[in-house]
């Protein structure tokens, strides 16, 4: 949904959580936890009272030309302004990139406030965004607790040999180059709740993860630590995306400098902007391919069969990486409302015990999707990246007292 330029902040419609919160819930105002999620060109955010949704909504089109607030500072302005903050017992923000330093959310003070901002080379289109809304947030708020979670947090129980790039060793140290995985967040919320689906203990369950949205990764996590992960150094590495090309070649790269004429800097915002499912089609949202292909588009069927090609041969290796599986689940726009990417993605893939039940798999919510007595229970599930980081917001400022 594009927020008009007349009114910056879209708030959302209630959903069951946000029912107004009863004179219980209004006494535990230490339970007040504003989540603060500031993408390149996006704002959402999400006031929790406990369990309970209080408020939430998203400003879109930030920056852009013709749209919403100029810039990330100005929208998260008009959010504070526009909520009823009493009793706020912290705020959570989402932080793309922790490098190597941040392996677990932090109560924010200046020393990681510099930090985020030296890593910003290795996020330059989300760390800024996530600096600005942290420094309005501070400054509105200066005598409530701010917390960074990082979406590489996650990943930090990647095994060395899933983090290492096989480069020179001293230029990887150098200049900071490693796999650091990104959806943290999401791969966190989404694989604790297959266990719950499935009703059985978090640490006990090995799940593959498929947060797949106009950015997509998968993950293999084992009892709940990330094992395996397809995003790399930065969000580009890894499964076909809605512009983003993931894996690729590195000659392609030199191929375009030296033959192509192409700079750096044009290189970059091919393979991030005008690639993928944008470049293969001229559409980044999966709706209008499929679409395209139930009409016979041929563009549309190639980039379909691209796109779940790469996601059997993620599950494919994690499925030997973990040695066992237990559930493979799908998430986030188009893991969560494409039936058809769901089927295609795992098809072929039933002498290892994973399959998908047509009948389960056009239904809605989450649910399980594989057939009855399956080897591999196939879940759909709703992710929610502000509710984890609501959680992890509150377990760093009750440990700090």
């Amino acid at each position: 949904m594009n927020t008009p330029a007349s009114s910056p902040v879209q708030k959302r419609p209630a959903d069951s959580a946000t029912a107004p919160a009863s004179d219980a819930a209004q006494e535990r105002p230490a339970d007040r936890v504003l989540v603060l999620n500031c993408g390149s060109s996006s704002v959402k955010f999400r006031l929790f009272d406990g369990d309970r949704v209080v408020d939430k909504g998203t400003v879109e089109r930030v920056g852009e030309a013709g749209g919403g607030p100029a810039d990330h500072e100005t929208a998260v302005r008009g959010i504070l302004d526009g909520l009823d903050l009493s009793g706020l017992a912290a705020v959570g923000h989402r932080v793309v990139h922790g490098g190597k330093r941040f392996g677990e959310p932090v109560l924010i003070d200046d020393e990681v406030l510099t930090a985020i901002r030296d890593l910003v080379p290795l996020a330059p289109l989300h760390n800024p965004a996530n600096l600005a809304g942290i420094e309005v947030a501070r400054a509105a708020l200066p005598e409530v607790p701010q917390v960074a979670v990082f979406d590489t947090a996650f990943h930090h129980t990647l095994p060395e040999a899933a983090a290492t790039y096989a480069i020179e060793r001293d230029t990887a140290e150098r200049y900071g180059i490693r796999r650091y995985g990104f959806h943290g967040t999401s791969h966190a919320y989404v694989s604790r709740r297959t266990a719950e689906l499935l009703g059985r203990p978090y640490a006990e369950v090995n799940t593959i993860t498929l947060h797949l949205g106009n950015g997509a990764s998968a993950c293999a996590v084992a009892g709940g630590r990330s094992v395996a992960t397809s995003m790399g150094m930065s969000p580009l590495e890894g499964l076909v995306m809605g512009t983003r090309s993931g894996d690729l070649d590195p000659t392609v790269i030199f191929h375009l400098r030296r033959e192509g004429g192409l700079s750096v800097d044009e290189i970059d915002d091919l393979l991030n902007h005008r690639s993928g499912l944008l470049g293969l089609t001229g559409a980044n949202d999966m709706r209008e391919v499929l679409t395209r292909r139930a009409d016979g588009d041929p563009a549309a069927t190639l980039a379909f069969d691209v796109y779940c090609r790469r996601i059997t041969g993620y599950v494919g290796a994690y499925y030997a990486l973990l040695g066992r599986v237990d559930a493979v689940t799908f998430t986030a726009g188009v893991g969560e409302h494409a039936a058809p990417v769901r089927a295609a993605a795992l098809a072929g893939l039933e002498r290892l015990g994973i399959a998908v039940d047509p009948e389960r798999n056009a239904g809605t919510g989450d649910r399980v999707i594989s057939p009855e007595g399956a080897e591999v229970t196939v879940c759909v599930v709703g992710t929610d990246e502000e509710r984890e980081i609501a959680l992890q917001t509150r377990a760093v400022v009750e440990a700090a007292g």
